[in-house]
Order: C-alpha cells, then sequence, then structure tokens
C-alpha cells in the first residue's frame, strides 16, 4: 500500500484520514476483515455529486444544445469507462484495500472497483470539505473528457451503438462469444464479438455484461476506423 499522502498530491485535495480510509475500502476487504464499512455510501454521495456536477457546467456552457445531446455528453464522463480511465491515470488502485480473491484477479486494475473508488473519493473529498471543493475536483478529473470530442463516447451504450452500426451498413447478425474463468467469487470474463463469424472486437471483466461492453467497443473503434467514420454520423448514441 503507498503513502496515502501521495494520493491526496495527486487528486489536489485534503481528505481526513478516517474518511480516506473508507473511501478506499472495498467490499471484499471489508468482508474478510470482519465485515468492517465498505466505501459503498460513499460512492453512493460521490456519484451524486458528480452527476450534478457534470450537468451544472454542461447546461452552463453549452445553451444552445438540446437535452439529447447533454445527456449524452453527460453519460460519457459519468460512465463506469470514462471514471476508470482517470482512476488508471492517477493510479489509485495501489491504494485500494482489496481482498485476497480481488487481488489475486488484478482489481486494482479493473474498471467498475476504480469507477466506483472514484466515486467514493469525490463523496469523501464533500464531507471532509464542502460542496465546491468537491466540484473543483470533479471538474479537474473530468474537463479534459468534456473538452475531447473523441472521448464524448465513452458513456455510451456500445452493444446498442455496434447493433444499430451494423444494422446501417448491413453486415450481418452481432454475435457474443464468451468464457468465463477462475472460481464463482472471482470469475472473469472474456468476450469476443463477431459479426457472420468474423471477430471484430474482444473485451474483459467482472461479469458478462461488461466483457460485451467492452468487446462492442471495441468493435465499434474498429469498424469506425476501417470505415474513417469517427466523430461522424455513426458516432453512437446515448444507451
Amino acid at each position: 500500500m503507498s503513502s496515502t499522502e501521495e494520493l491526496l498530491k495527486r487528486l489536489g485535495v485534503t481528505i481526513d484520514a478516517e474518511t480516506l480510509r473508507l473511501a478506499l475500502t472495498h467490499r471484499s476487504y471489508a468482508y474478510e476483515n470482519g465485515g468492517i464499512p465498505t466505501n459503498e455510501r460513499l460512492e453512493f454521495l460521490g456519484d451524486s455529486i458528480l452527476g450534478f456536477s457534470v450537468t451544472d457546467f454542461l447546461f452552463r456552457e453549452n445553451p444552445d444544445l438540446p437535452e439529447g445531446e447533454l445527456a449524452k455528453r453527460r453519460s460519457a464522463v459519468v460512465s463506469t469507462r470514462a471514471l476508470a480511465v482517470i482512476g488508471r491515470e492517477l493510479g489509485i488502485g495501489e491504494y485500494i484495500y482489496l481482498g485476497q480473491g480481488e487481488k489475486l484477479t488484478n482489481g486494482k486494475n479493473k474498471s467498475s472497483i476504480l469507477a466506483d473508488t472514484m466515486e467514493a473519493l469525490i463523496g469523501a473529498t464533500y464531507l471532509s470539505n464542502d460542496i465546491e471543493t468537491a466540484r473543483q475536483l470533479v471538474m479537474r478529473l473530468v474537463g479534459p473528457l468534456l473538452a475531447d470530442a473523441a472521448a464524448l463516447g465513452a458513456g455510451t451504450d456500445w452493444k446498442t451503438s455496434i447493433q444499430e452500426l451494423a444494422a446501417s451498413r448491413q453486415l450481418g447478425t452481432v454475435f457474443y462469444a464468451v468464457e468465463g474463468t477462475g472460481p464463482d467469487h472471482a470469475r472473469i470474463f472474456t468476450a469476443e464479438l463477431q459479426i457472420n463469424g468474423t471477430g471484430y472486437g474482444k473485451g474483459t471483466g467482472h461479469s458478462k455484461k461488461e466483457a460485451e461492453q467492452e468487446a462492442a467497443a471495441d468493435a465499434w473503434r474498429t469498424l469506425s476506423s476501417a470505415k474513417a467514420a469517427a466523430g461522424s454520423g455513426d458516432a453512437p448514441g446515448a444507451g
């Protein structure tokens, strides 16, 4: 476990030690240590602050955008995928308290765990400071994504998007070949998206749904690059 002082420095905030430890306590660790409190309540709080902060920013900065486009952009930057990317860039995986099962399956790099912990840290920032400090943290974290039009596909429902793309190009039937490995409590799924028997994308996750979404995103990028369609009419919409 790395020094949390470095983590706070990366976040640019102060969080009291007890609240910070709680924000970093995954349920797998709590279960193995006598059922101590987990970061899930802080995650719930942080999720609301994240959503409001992004919504407020988008509403004020884009007076001419319709509700549908605002919702699409919001979903992009508050998605599990987007938050996980931010978490990896900050290196927060090294600070999360995980149970042995999650450690053995590289839990510190799982998108769901990283995203949930990011939300918990936002909640912890609010409790240790105030709403404005938490809002500023949110904007520092997601600001680059909001400024990057290409990243705004990150929060979409990729399975729906790839289905629509395949249909619009008459490519054929979309199929997911999914395999699971490992014990039930730490199962890892691998999915390959196939269209008419040809593989277009792969993904992994701790659930079939997550693995399929990763595979769909990978396939969408593959097909978009092949058609030079990124950022055009084929861009995925909110799911």
